[in-house]
């Protein structure tokens, strides 16, 4: 990914999240009392927590839904009730997850591949390089500094001693231009909020500094080193509370050695309390550029405010809209004095290039210097005098330079199928860094010089294992409607097209975002066990730009499942696997993937894991950041066609009795705040209650944890060992290891 030391918007908004069948069965209304007995008897031979029901049915459109488990969605903090039926779930999960043969041998093999050194691309600040590091089983990624790109430094921030179980770790970090201060980000327990503090580099000694509820956002150096741009929103009336709507988030200017309460505020809009906003210094200090977003969809608009003329004076403009709709996606990358440039699909469905001259802004004057190319732009950046723009070929990754006038200048060369992520840097660089991998091959660290196009390898991952054994392709099917579909296939070389071999089909389609063949242990680990891994590009994603993604949205939405259910078919057919020996995995909004597929075609899946899913599609919007994804999903409030299409898919409100669902382990947390755990709590009580088969539906609920970025190694490798016990015992597999190991 094409990133400078900030966070791009279009990076940002979809993170808000990096959602038919026949009409569904209203649920039976009835109050029932829990029963003195706290476990009810299932015919899977296993005891279930009781999860009573409400008599609550809610009227959309004319249409009565029941919800009798809406009890689940009170915070599991202050819920005694809910806290007892969680506790009661995981006595039962991990009661049988204890019991499945294979499951500490996995462990201990996955903890051995996972022990290596792990390196992300150096940047440089000031005079100084910096990178993320990890020795091997470390809960947290650590910052270092060095002399050089390729040197061992000093350790800078290490999270590790934040906690004494990982779950504290550290966010973005932003460096002043001068490279005398970092602000840092901290995340507790996997939530969304962000507490910043200030150190000053060179003595590693904190400021007194401390900036709080800051969610969905960065901050953005003035160029005096001393302050900085950011926002924020109000501190919630209930301190700790999780679940509640983020509104009102306003932009203010923080000065160091100064209190939180003393910030100037810069921009709000009390009319529009569900817009959210990144403020943005230009390189060269001249402007402040607020990107203004109100949900996930690239569609953005621009404030402009002058803080210096072009003698480098000091000015005190007004902040004015540079763009004043929602139409299109502008992603500011850079300027050139009173020249800004921007990504965006302005009349270019897979994107483009384009300036705008703050001199002449009109729109007939805007210029498009790299036009929309046959390939989707998945981001560009400004780094020397290069626009370095990433570009995905069918979800393979391609990166292109382009000179400041839109010519193009050169492509990067890649060995083989992979996915690269860096290239950071600034307008006086002359050089970047840079990271490739595949499904089998480790991270490579690459120097790349920006005037001479050459790259030279700085590190390499030491993974246990030989890359040699395993193989990658994509090949190309149809979905229901006759699109062509793309889909990754890795897996041990030589494997037989026999029908039995257990495999793992996993996607996500939806919110443009786009999967690539990247390295994963976990993966990897699944593969060497004698696992097919099988990864498509569902319509939903950015893998082929807008209009792609367009087609899996809102009442479209229906042909994300069928491209995932065209897969499985295709699977099967082609001899790769047979139904009960193939299982999906998802999560978030590839967790609702999961949950949709499972309830529509319940027959084709030998084991299912969903992973903090988006369960309840009619109530989604009503939490936290759920309102930013009906630019994906609709609304079921709001427009009938979208609540017919909702309702019509919603995993939690289709779960039907007398129907046998596969083997499922439904994943979250208890304290999620970006799809709240009601989601699952609710599906797996519902699935529990209809399962008509002998096969387990289980919940596992991860505690002091969120949504899934800031979770320790240590919680990781545990929940993978329990979900790959679980579809070895499930899909008849008898995991393999290396000579001796484990």
């Amino acid at each position: 990914m094409v990133m400078n030391n900030r966070i791009h918007p279009s990076l940002y908004s979809r993170c808000l999240f990096h959602a038919c069948s026949k009409a569904a069965v209203m649920f039976t209304a009835g109050l029932l009392s829990i029963s003195a007995t706290p476990f009810i008897f299932s015919q899977t031979m296993l005891e279930y927590p009781q999860a009573k029901k409400l008599d609550q049915v809610d009227e959309f459109f004319g249409v009565e839904v029941a919800d009798p488990y809406r009890w689940l969605e009170d915070d599991v903090r202050e819920s005694k009730e809910v806290e007892k039926w969680v506790k009661s779930q995981n006595e039962v999960t991990f009661g049988y997850i204890k019991g499945l043969k294979h499951r500490d041998e996995i462990e201990k093999r996955l903890t051995a591949l996972w022990d290596y050194e792990k390196y992300r691309p150096p940047f440089k600040e000031g005079d100084k390089y910096y990178y993320f590091k990890n020795d091997g089983l470390q809960n947290q990624n650590v910052l270092y500094e060095s002399a050089t790109a390729a040197a061992e430094g000093r350790v800078l921030i290490n999270p590790n001693t934040w906690s004494d179980d990982g779950t504290v770790a550290l966010g973005n970090v932003n460096f002043s231009d001068d490279g005398k201060y970092v602000a840092y980000g901290i995340q507790d327990a996997g939530s969304d909020w962000r507490t910043w503090k200030i150190m000053e580099v060179a003595s590693g000694k904190l400021l007194d500094d401390e900036l709080k509820w800051i969610k969905f956002g960065g901050i953005s150096w003035r160029e005096d080193n001393n302050s900085f741009y950011y926002s924020r929103y109000d501190q919630p009336e209930k301190e700790g509370e999780f679940q509640s709507l983020n509104l009102g988030q306003k932009v203010y200017l923080h000065k160091l050695n100064t209190p939180q309460s003393d910030d100037l505020l810069v921009y709000r809009n009390d009319d529009q309390p569900e817009w959210g906003y990144l403020p943005e210094v230009s390189e060269d200090g001249r402007y402040l550029i607020i990107t203004v977003w109100k949900g996930t969809d690239d569609r953005y608009q621009i404030i402009i405010k002058p803080l210096k003329d072009a003698q480098g004076k000091e000015v005190d403009e007004a902040l004015t809209f540079l763009i004043d709709n929602f139409e299109n996606e502008f992603t500011f990358i850079g300027n050139q004095d009173q020249l800004l440039y921007f990504k965006s699909d302005f009349n270019a469905s897979r994107k483009c290039i384009l300036t705008i001259d703050l001199n002449k802004p009109d729109r007939e004057n805007w210029q498009v210097i790299v036009p929309e190319a046959e390939q989707a732009m998945s981001s560009a950046a400004i780094v020397g005098d290069f626009i370095v723009a990433e570009y995905l070929k069918d979800a393979k990754t391609q990166i292109k330079l382009f000179d400041l006038e839109g010519n193009f200048v050169r492509e990067v060369g890649f060995p083989g199928i992979g996915s690269a992520s860096g290239f950071a840097g600034k307008r006086n660089s002359t050089e970047t860094f840079y990271s490739f991998s595949s499904f089998n091959r480790p991270p490579t660290i690459f120097h790349y010089d920006l005037a001479s196009g050459e790259s030279s390898q700085i590190r390499q991952a030491q993974v246990d294992f030989d890359s040699d054994k395993f193989e990658v392709s994509q090949i190309f099917y149809t979905s229901k409607d006759g699109t062509k579909v793309p889909m990754f296939l890795a897996h041990k070389k030589g494997i037989a097209l026999n029908g039995k071999n257990p495999t793992l089909l996993y996607a996500y389609g939806g919110f443009n975002i786009s999967l690539t063949p990247g390295f994963s242990v976990t993966r990897l680990q699944w593969m060497e066990m004698g696992g097919v891994f099988a990864m498509p590009n569902l319509r939903g994603g950015g893998e082929y730009g807008k209009d792609w993604h367009k087609a899996g949205t809102k009442t479209k939405k229906q042909n994300v499942f069928d491209d995932f259910i065209a897969a499985a078919e295709w699977l099967i057919e082609n001899k790769y696997t047979a139904p009960k020996h193939l299982a999906i995995q998802g999560g978030s909004n590839g967790g609702l993937l999961v949950g949709a597929c499972m309830t529509q075609r319940p027959e084709l899946y030998g084991a299912c894991l969903p992973a903090v899913g988006v369960m309840d599609m009619l109530r989604f919007h009503k939490f936290t950041a759920g309102r930013f994804w009906t630019d994906d999903y609709g609304c079921a409030d709001e427009n009938k066609e979208e609540f017919d299409a909702l309702y019509a898919y919603s995993p939690y409100h289709n779960l039907q009795p007398n129907v046998e669902y596969p083997p499922t382990l439904v994943t979250t947390a208890d304290t999620d705040d970006r799809v709240v755990p009601g989601h699952s709590f609710k599906f797996a009580a519902r699935l529990q209650e209809v399962q008509a088969g002998a096969s387990p539906v289980l919940i596992r609920i991860e505690t002091k944890a969120g949504h899934g970025a800031g979770k320790p190694t240590s919680k990781i490798i545990e929940e993978y060992a329990d979900m790959w016990a679980f579809l070895a015992e499930h899909l008849g597999m008898t995991p393999s290891f290396p000579d001796g190991q484990p």
